[in-house]
């Protein structure tokens, strides 16, 4: 069976799909530092809403960071 093959057979092999999980799981981790940061700064220089207001945004993404991570163990797709 000579020149019946798949067409993909000349093409080199696939990239493997990038997970949006993992990008969620870095933008995620990213602006936890950030925002800590930014909130620790903020309550150095006596800014107290901005601070309370920026730790709120932090426990957000922690949890988000978490529910992310939770989904990844249980092995759901990208």
């Amino acid at each position: 069976m000579t020149g019946a093959g798949h067409p993909d057979d000349d093409l080199p092999p696939r990239a493997p799909p990038r997970s949006a999980l993992t990008l969620r799981l870095w933008l995620a981790g990213f602006g936890v530092v950030f925002n800590g940061v930014a909130a620790v700064l903020c309550v150095r220089a006596g800014l107290t809403w901005p601070a309370v207001l920026l730790g709120v945004i932090v426990v957000g993404l922690v949890v988000d960071f978490a529910c992310v991570v939770h989904r990844k163990r249980r092995g759901d797709p990208g």
